[in-house]
């Protein structure tokens, strides 16, 4: 490798201001190098090295989200795309526009000095670069995790000062750039908090400033220990129940006799449990997210013990709609999807095959007996005519498309159902394909798409199944689906 220092280019000519700035600058980086840092000697030139090529950063980033929250994941994530555009602007453009040589190392103490010597151009500094960029977006995603991080990138930066291979204005540089970089990401890719559901419409909700009055039920099957013992941190005062998921609504009927509010840990298919108990009771729903997906606690922006401790605390509370439906003498509500056909009997086979062979060759094996092309999964009536359709979607308010499948919402009390059909025919793959790959704002002759209020549904084979916020369960004849606005109140976290 060749340095990026030309040095048969000509030194610029002389000018006042550039000059004594340049030597307040060298003027820092010799009183850094005089000066006698306590503990520094074994951490910082280690620290430095560590960081070559971002090796640390990727490290630190596994162990982010090896914490399993969503938000981790995200700062982690965010943290690596804000590092990958730093690297690539001060590679790219930094380092060639202005060709610094290094400093010279005669006045750092010997034992400072890395093992292997930089040969590119000092200014600005990419260590500094990608140590904030790493740091400032787990910070805008993750408050607390960047709390975590950047003591460790202040040091790597700092690291780079005392092995003598950058000055001070190289470090402030270098760490502008990079944090640059991370609110450059975060205009291209907004944050959670940025996309999440307005804070409205507002409700009364009891203020627990201990949990005192609060009971939650917990799924032990959702593997939310970890969750709950954050939760009772928070709110030391709330009653705790643990229970097996067959006795959960039971649980929840009990608790709901003795509670000002009524709370939840598990998955959708347990939150939506107790969704319908707070509804009869009246009672405001706590949602602690203890499953796999929590579509409903994310859209809220409900993702840990602490974010529903401090809501709790406060009683801050917002108002949110429920769907629900009705056939026969089956009926049932839903906070986040209704749907029939390819989707129910997805889930029917693959809940058949997954104790015998797995959950992931369960799935594989659910697509392909479900996708063949003899048969329709589901035939409804619509204006006395009877349609073969593939898959009927109903969410309770409009979901906003993140990729090839509803993703989230940014209105959870928008009064409307957002129904989605992908119509029958041969070929049923291509078919379910591209009405994915169409979205909900373009029109494809595999797919439509509406906003309601009310859906009415006649025709339905006995025996179709239906599957809402993950239960299962089975329809025939006539369904009326409908939303209940500003229906239940949650507990939410406000801006």
């Amino acid at each position: 490798m060749s340095p990026d220092v030309d040095l048969t280019v000509p030194k610029p000519g002389r000018h006042a201001l550039r000059d004594r700035l340049l030597a307040l600058d060298c003027r820092l980086f010799e009183t850094a190098a005089a000066r006698n840092w306590p503990f520094a000697e074994p951490v910082l030139p280690r620290l430095s090295r560590s960081a070559n090529h971002g090796v640390l950063w990727f490290a630190a980033a596994a162990a982010v989200a090896a914490s399993r929250t969503p938000r981790a994941r995200r700062a982690a994530a965010r943290g690596l795309a804000s590092l990958g555009l730093a690297s690539l602007t001060i590679n790219t453009l930094g380092k060639r526009s202005v060709r610094r040589p290094r400093p010279l190392l005669d006045p750092v103490p010997a034992v400072r000095h890395l093992k292997r010597q930089p040969i590119t151009t000092s200014f600005p500094s990419g260590h500094a670069a990608s140590a904030a960029a790493f740091a400032t977006g787990v910070a805008l995603e993750s408050p607390a995790w960047g709390a975590v991080v950047a003591p460790v990138a202040f040091s790597v930066a700092v690291s780079r000062v005392y092995t003598g291979v950058h000055f001070p204005s190289d470090v402030l540089a270098g760490a502008a750039l990079g944090a640059g970089a991370a609110f450059a990401v975060r205009a291209l890719v907004p944050t959670r908090a940025q996309t999440g559901p307005p804070p409205r419409p507002r409700a009364q909700a009891p203020a627990l400033p201990g949990g005192a009055g609060l009971v939650v039920v917990a799924n032990r099957a959702s593997g939310s220990a970890d969750r709950i013992r954050v939760l009772r941190h928070e709110l030391p005062e709330a009653e705790l129940v643990e229970c097996e998921p067959d006795e959960v609504k039971a649980e929840l009927a009990k608790a709901a006799a003795r509670a000002r509010a009524l709370g939840v840990c598990g998955g959708d298919g347990t939150v939506n449990a107790a969704a319908r108990i707070a509804l009869r009771h009246g009672l405001p729903l706590a949602v602690l997210p203890g499953g796999t997906l929590n579509h409903f606690a994310h859209d809220l922006s409900v993702e840990d013990g602490r974010d529903l401790g401090r809501a709790v605390r406060e009683g801050e509370a917002v108002r949110v709609d429920v769907g629900r439906f009705t056939s026969g003498d089956r009926e049932g509500v839903f906070l986040n999807t209704l749907s029939l056909g390819v989707y129910p009997e997805l889930v029917r086979e693959r809940e058949r095959w997954s104790h015998r062979i797995g959950a992931w060759p369960a799935e594989v094996l659910a697509v392909l007996r479900v996708l063949r092309t003899d048969r329709h999964p589901l035939r409804v009536e619509l204006r006395g005519e009877t349609h073969p359709l593939w898959l009927l979607f109903v969410g309770n308010c409009l979901y906003h498309r993140l990729a090839l499948t509803p993703g989230r919402r940014t209105d959870l009390a928008d009064g409307q159902l957002d129904v989605r059909v992908v119509h029958g025919g041969r070929h049923p793959t291509l078919r379910l394909l591209s009405a994915a790959l169409a979205g909900p704002l373009t029109r494809s002759p595999a797919h439509a798409e509406a906003r309601v209020s009310r859906l009415r549904l006649t025709g339905i084979a006995a025996g179709t199944p239906l599957a809402y916020d993950g239960e299962v369960t089975d329809v025939a004849g006539e369904m009326t689906v409908e939303k209940l606005p500003e229906a239940l109140t949650v507990y939410r976290p406000l801006p």
